[in-house]
């Protein structure tokens, strides 16, 4: 009997530790992966179907003081064309803008803003120094509301180059943009943005960014250059992986009654394949 007894303690105790070790093992699995996934959120043209939802909040605009906030949907969708590349399609939807005017008793707006459709011809592997670039075409879209969009359909070119080693990402993403038709009463538009990035993912799934989100208008010259300081933190929601970001930004260079600070509020659903 005390045999028996015995027995049963020594099983139980081993399927006790094999349940517990694998209980380990799947934690620091799920980690792992996790952490991958907020790696790839850092890349712009990872093999990764995610959908950030955001809102752009800026504040202390012109000499009224005024404030802005942009509801923006951002799906990213990869495309496989062979073993060796993809088609990264990347698309910028302003939902909602509700913008107040920059001066004391000008009009304001509200309503849809330009859609910008980039699309990047990306190598699947990195290069054999660890490189990941795309390159493609951006086009702008006139599908916003009065006082909220250009009225002109613009193309251009579009590229991203990054390296991912050790936690961090490094990189920029730029395009130009070139109206070729639309309202002939509207201004032409020639555009140029630049998009430094450096971000750190730690093994919590941790990812701490900070970028630039630069505008040139060659037609009058102008810089509008925000400092974006961002922190994002990648959980699961059953099985669901879901980023959250919070994130501040301070305008170093804006034209005249625009821009001065403003907050970035972002949920991301990933959808690894």
């Amino acid at each position: 009997m005390q045999v028996r007894v015995v027995h049963k303690t020594v099983f139980s105790i081993s399927m006790l530790a094999v349940v517990t070790c694998a209980g380990v093992f799947t934690r620091q699995a799920v980690a792992a992966d996790n952490q991958e996934l907020a790696k790839q959120l850092s890349n712009p043209v990872a093999d990764l179907i995610s959908v950030p939802m955001k809102l752009d909040w800026d504040t202390d605009i012109g000499k009224a003081d005024a404030d802005r906030s942009t509801y923006i949907v951002q799906p990213v969708i990869p495309i496989g064309l062979n073993d060796t590349w993809n088609i990264i399609s990347r698309t910028i939807v302003p939902v909602y803008i509700d913008a107040g005017s920059p001066v004391k008793g000008g009009d304001d707006y509200s309503g849809m803003g330009d859609i910008l459709q980039s699309f990047f011809f990306s190598p699947k592997a990195p290069t054999e120094s660890g490189w990941i670039w795309g390159v493609g075409p951006a086009l702008s879209l006139p599908t916003g509301d009065d006082g909220l969009t250009t009225d002109k359909f613009s193309v251009g070119p579009t590229a991203v180059v990054l390296k991912q080693a050790e936690g961090w990402t490094y990189g920029a993403l730029t395009n130009q943009l070139w109206s070729i038709s639309g309202d002939k009463d509207a201004e032409n538009v020639s555009s140029f943005y630049l998009q430094p990035f450096l971000s750190y993912t730690m093994k919590t799934s941790t990812t701490f960014t900070v970028n630039t989100e630069s505008t040139y208008n060659w037609k009058t010259n102008d810089w509008t250059t925000p400092i974006n300081l961002m922190v994002s933190q990648l959980v699961r929601i059953g099985k669901q992986p879901v980023s959250f970001l919070f994130g501040y930004r301070d305008y170093v260079e804006a034209p005249d009654n625009t821009f001065d600070w403003g907050l970035r509020f972002q949920v991301t659903f990933l959808f690894p394949r």
